[in-house]
């Protein structure tokens, strides 16, 4: 196929760094990103995109179609923010390069027999957007999927810890916190034991299991004795079965603040649990040369493994069909995601750049797969595999 990907993704690129820049300045949390799917949207309808909104259920998903050919293909956009301190994972910059590879790659969808998905996935960052969307049926005819996200250094073949989001309630019961201390059940004290519990723990924790959490709800007033308290808590590990394990030690550790303080104690899910990223061998290996053929230099192979960069809800996604999820370099001066300072990188040269190397790694390495005969043949029957069990299940 005689189609320059580079080409067409340089075509768009003020269209794609004009994007990445205004969602980047109107960050929106998870669930509410009302503005940014408009924004979205609005530039793949005017590439010739038949959009639908608010698909699965979500008013903030989306699902953007180009071609009718047998094989689906999709670019995921992420497009959520963190609260305080925006768009600080690069979710614009995974925006931008979806988009972009999908403009370039509608241009092939006829001759290479294809249809081309933009999908928009909203709350990844929390609320699990796409194991939404994936439990509702949105990727039962999907091919494969691909997205890059942004990071300090480029990861072609990485890896996530399987998460678990959970909060942990305690009720005691009010009462002067001076004057008759001896009548309240402090549930405060409740949530500071069960914190030194999961401290402790942490010596007996296997080495891929972590364990982080804030106490959300602290109490009112310091001379009230605090009848209600709550904590936001993650958990991840290696794997669903390590994180399993890993859950059981910390509701231990969370009944044990109660108990000591004859408080009662609930907790509940916050989020859908994230499995752990099993990206597609032969998608990675793609990948890894087109970002080569970028200028790129991904770390080696062998450290992948070792440098798993937290917890996402595409992990979900790739345990069902093949999918990859690596990360583009940005120069970001030393900050990590989750760091102002990576947010304000997010928007330099160096992050449109990587929306271009990203968008054309990604297109590149879709095309291969369609045009591959013995590819293509693996990506169809892994659909057909999934629509026998799936049947009749509706979304739109």
């Amino acid at each position: 196929m005689n189609l320059d990907i580079a080409a067409a993704v340089g075509a768009v690129a003020t269209d794609l760094t004009g994007l990445s820049h205004s969602l980047h300045a109107e960050p929106e949390l998870a669930f509410e990103e009302t503005r940014s799917a408009a924004k979205i949207t609005s530039l793949l309808r005017e590439h010739g995109f038949d959009v639908t909104t608010g698909i699965a259920g979500l008013p903030t998903a989306f699902d953007a179609r180009f071609g009718d050919g047998d094989l689906e293909l999709a670019f995921f956009a992420e497009y959520d923010a963190l609260p305080g301190i925006g768009h600080a994972c690069g979710h614009n910059i995974i925006a931008a390069a979806a988009v972009g590879a999908g403009i370039a790659l509608a241009a092939a969808a006829p001759d290479a027999g294809i249809t081309v998905r933009v999908v928009g996935t909203p709350a990844e960052e929390t609320g699990g957007g796409k194991v939404l969307m994936l439990d509702r049926g949105v990727f039962d005819t999907l091919g494969a999927a691909f997205m890059v996200h942004p990071g300090p250094e480029d990861i072609a073949g990485a890896t996530s810890l399987a998460l678990a989001d959970v909060a942990v309630t305690f009720a005691g019961r009010e009462s002067h916190a001076s004057a008759a201390p001896e009548y309240g059940r402090n549930a405060a004290d409740a949530a500071t034991v069960a914190q030194v519990a999961v401290g402790l723990l942490r010596q007996h924790l296997t080495g891929d299991q972590q364990i982080h959490g804030i106490v959300s709800d602290g109490g009112a007033v310091p001379n009230i004795v605090p009848a209600h308290t709550e904590m936001l808590y993650y958990l991840r590990a290696r794997s669903e079965a390590s994180l399993r394990d890993l859950e059981d030690k910390a509701q231990a550790c969370f009944a044990a603040g109660a108990l000591a303080t004859g408080c009662t104690h609930a907790v509940r899910t916050v989020s859908p649990s994230y499995t752990e990223l099993t990206p597609d061998p032969w998608l990675v290996a793609a990948y890894r040369e087109e970002i080569v053929r970028c200028g790129r230099a991904p770390i080696p192979i062998e450290w992948e493994a070792r440098r798993p960069f937290g917890s996402t809800d595409m992990g979900n996604v790739t345990h069902v069909l093949p999918g990859i999820h690596p990360i583009v370099g940005i120069e970001s001066q030393g900050a990590v995601t989750h760091q102002p300072e990576f947010a304000a990188a997010c928007i330099t040269p160096s992050a449109d750049r990587a929306i271009h190397d990203g968008a054309v790694a990604m297109a590149r390495t879709a095309l291969r797969a369609a045009c591959d005969d013995g590819e293509r043949t693996r990506l169809r029957e892994g659909v057909e595999r999934r629509a026998a069990r799936s049947e009749g299940r509706q979304y739109r």
